[in-house]
């Protein structure tokens, strides 16, 4: 750092205008734990919001202000430190918003998709900041698309619901005339993040370590082949497809029978899909938990979320019901003694190399944190999920309550895996569903796929 910004930086934190916090353990995964260095775009987490009834860019100006002054992650930024980077907090911030008109030869559906890819893609200046962008995009008088990109660093799928709400709340006070601010968090993301450190003391690291040292002791990659920086950093294609609603319906009485999660008994499942798929009989997966048990975080964005390994053994003469109680009980203990993953990563010693995350080279989730419809008198937003996954593993599986029925989002790198091969995989995932429903009690060697 220059003599100048120092200067400049001390001025700052005396006057209050800025603060300086440590990095949480989530964004010290992203710096430490991952192959894809932070400031790639793939760490980018991209939605979208439609926005039904009159909208004005001054309106939307003002709202965004509400909830950039509400939450702190709004005007943070990331400092470089001399051993580690730090958040850099400003007390005030401005909204980062464009506005975008469409004419109506602009509006098609191919035209408005680019416009939101180029926004998606756009780098962020992780020392200047803000870390976020909303695009406006006007497709009629009362039909909008507010178009979020956000870095990883201060989101994750939990905070994409916040801002909705935040977002709605501060157009409710515009529509009433009402001025002032939104009322504060309960609690900051800084604060959330300082009692995360308090909590994680080397002693109480120390005495989980062991669990996973045995858990994971012997764990074969599933893909060994290099994989190159570049195509790292590429992003990951979609495939979407629906368990429709009597599969899904099913897939809960077979949890509820077995006294088990649906995550667990989902997660049974795509381990014996994905061992046919790939022949591993050994598999480890890992799993987003939201890291929001406490009421005072849920209204706070920042990313919070943890990720979890879990291995588990596919053994095809015992009875998928069998399988499904082991997988349960082990989904419990690996989540009874889990630990930051940056963590994690330090003791075991398995850190990144190139073309591999640490440990895991698969995403399994079932998501659960809010995807709100939101409403003020004459206006409504609906947040659309586009998958919050980043390019930090090879292959992903995202599954969503859609009412009944279920939302399965396959995330793949197109250049190890043909988009036919997917397709195959979710045959896959959805035929084994449907026969262990109907017969939990078959040995998973006799499932007939």
């Amino acid at each position: 750092m220059s003599e100048d910004r120092r200067t400049r930086l001390k001025r700052w934190l005396e006057s209050g205008e800025v603060s300086l916090q440590p990095l949480t353990f989530p964004q010290r995964e992203l710096w430490e734990s991952s192959p894809i260095t932070p400031a790639d775009s793939s760490n980018h987490i991209c939605t979208f919001i439609e926005v039904r009834g009159l909208l004005t860019s001054e309106d939307c100006h003002a709202a965004i202000q509400r909830v950039v002054d509400r939450q702190e992650v709004m005007r943070l930024s990331i400092l470089p430190g001399r051993d580690q980077p730090v958040q850099l907090i400003r007390a005030r911030g401005s909204p980062k918003m464009r506005y975008h008109q469409l004419s109506s030869s602009e509006r098609q559906p191919e035209a408005v998709e680019e416009l939101m890819q180029v926004a998606f893609r756009e780098p962020f200046d992780l020392v200047q900041g803000p870390l976020y962008r909303v695009d406006v995009i006007r497709r009629g008088a009362d039909d909008h698309l507010l178009v979020l990109a956000i870095h990883h660093a201060i989101a994750d799928g939990w905070t994409l619901g916040a801002f909705v709400h935040d977002l709605c709340a501060a157009h409710a006070l515009t529509r009433m005339g009402r001025s002032g601010e939104l009322p504060p968090v309960q609690l900051s993301y800084s604060a959330w993040g300082a009692a995360e450190r308090a909590f994680w003391q080397r002693a109480e690291v120390d005495q989980r370590v062991p669990f996973w040292q045995t858990h994971l002791a012997g764990a074969q990659r599933l893909w060994t082949a290099p994989v190159d920086s570049h195509t790292m950093a590429a992003p990951l294609q979609r495939f979407v497809s629906l368990v429709p609603a009597n599969l899904g319906r099913a897939a809960r009485e077979l949890a509820r029978r077995h006294s088990v999660t649906l995550f667990s008994t989902l997660l049974t499942v795509f381990r014996i899909a994905l061992s046919r798929w790939t022949g591993a009989k050994d598999i480890v997966v890992g799993t987003p938990v939201a890291n929001r048990n406490k009421q005072a975080v849920r209204e706070t964005m920042g990313y919070c979320s943890g990720i979890v390994p879990l291995r588990g053994n596919i053994e095809n003469d015992r009875p998928f019901s069998d399988s499904l109680r082991t997988v349960h009980q082990g989904s419990v203990d690996c989540f009874a003694n889990a630990i930051p993953f940056a963590e994690l990563t330090r003791a075991l010693g398995d850190l990144p190399s190139p073309g591999h995350t640490p440990i895991f080279d698969v995403r399994f989730a079932l998501q659960n944190h809010p995807v709100p419809y939101a409403a003020v008198p004459g206006m409504a937003f609906k947040l659309i999920m586009r998958s919050t996954g980043t390019a930090r593993f090879h292959l992903g599986c995202e599954i969503t309550e859609n009412g009944e029925a279920l939302e399965v989002v396959w995330l793949f790198r197109p250049n190890l895996f043909p988009k036919e091969e997917i397709q195959d995989l979710s045959s896959l995932f959805e035929a084994v569903l449907a026969q262990v429903a109907r017969t939990p009690e078959s040995r998973i060697a006799a499932l007939t796929i």
